[in-house]
């Protein structure tokens, strides 16, 4: 009889025990984000106190996304969403709209001011969403991060105010080390010229000239002319390098290379920017800051 009662208290032990461990960690917030950018500020700032999924992985491109069923699962029951705005994820808006009736549903470039905004160039009415090539517009998006997180979770908001604060000095240094670098070109080599026209902030912003094969938005696909335009352009200008992005296909870049030499002058092919996706996760170009320091390195190094 001894024996079964201690059985029966190490099995009661043995299975309550863990049960209450588990009960007693403190749950999680479950967020969905859209591009690579957020997510990575959200991790960021959430700490421990968040699980957070990013739809878009490198290499994909947030104007032609489309969420599958898995990602309206994941969507629906998330209790934040964070997502771009400026119809960069175009594809999606009417599932934002639908899921902002039931949880937090948030546009960090609300926070942006209209008068910084640049106007599309493709769609009339409309704002050119890469907002976060110039980086102190960015900081106002980690700001509209920290807050709708302190709103939704202000038993922490200490937590998030101070990595909110952490990142927002290392976004300020970052900036210095673009601008140190631009400078290192002279105005007249500060030309920018890569797959499509996600680079308008970046190049107000630092002082670049700006051209993009094709528009602001990857849905407007580039066609013989614009490979023609943007030899002639090339080879006029003189321009020793362009630039392939890991979110758009590299053959119109390589049809512009064949069509500049065929005119007399060789550009190359000066590396891979990231544009609209961070890097693989785990390498330097996976974070936002790692992305845009390997962008202004690549440039500055290929047009020298």
């Amino acid at each position: 009889m001894k024996k079964t009662l201690i059985l029966s208290l190490s099995l009661f032990f043995f299975m309550v025990l863990p049960l209450a461990s588990v009960e007693a960690q403190p749950k999680k917030i479950k967020i969905v984000s859209t591009t690579g950018q957020i997510t990575d500020i959200v991790r960021i700032i959430g700490g421990d106190h968040v699980l957070v999924h990013g739809l878009m992985g490198p290499g994909v491109d947030p104007h032609l996304y489309k969420a599958s069923e898995s990602d309206v699962r994941k969507l629906a029951n998330a209790q934040i969403i964070f997502y771009n705005g400026l119809n960069l994820e175009a594809k999606m808006s009417v599932i934002f709209q639908k899921m902002h009736r039931k949880l937090m549903v948030v546009a960090v470039s609300d926070k942006v001011p209209v008068n910084f905004l640049l106007d599309s160039v493709d769609y009339k009415g409309h704002y050119d969403p890469h907002i976060w090539f110039d980086l102190h517009l960015w900081k106002l998006c980690v700001e509209k991060i920290r807050d709708s997180l302190i709103e939704y979770d202000a038993d922490h908001s200490d937590e998030y105010e101070k990595r909110a604060n952490d990142y927002l000095k290392e976004i300020d240094k970052t900036h210095d080390y673009i601008s140190k670098r631009s400078q290192e070109l002279e105005e007249n080599q500060r030309v920018l010229v890569t797959a499509h026209d996600a680079f308008r902030y970046f190049g107000r912003k630092y002082g670049f000239e700006v051209v993009g094969l094709q528009g602001i938005s990857t849905e407007s696909q580039a066609g013989a002319a614009d490979v023609m335009r943007l030899a002639d352009f090339i080879t006029k200008r003189k321009i020793k390098a362009l630039f392939v992005e890991s979110s758009v296909p590299e053959r119109n870049i390589k049809a512009v290379v064949e069509a500049v030499r065929s005119r007399n002058w060789d550009v190359k092919i000066g590396g891979e920017l990231f544009s609209d996706a961070l890097g693989d996760r785990g390498t330097v170009e996976g974070t936002y800051l790692g992305m845009v320091t390997h962008n202004i390195d690549t440039i500055v190094d290929s047009l020298k």
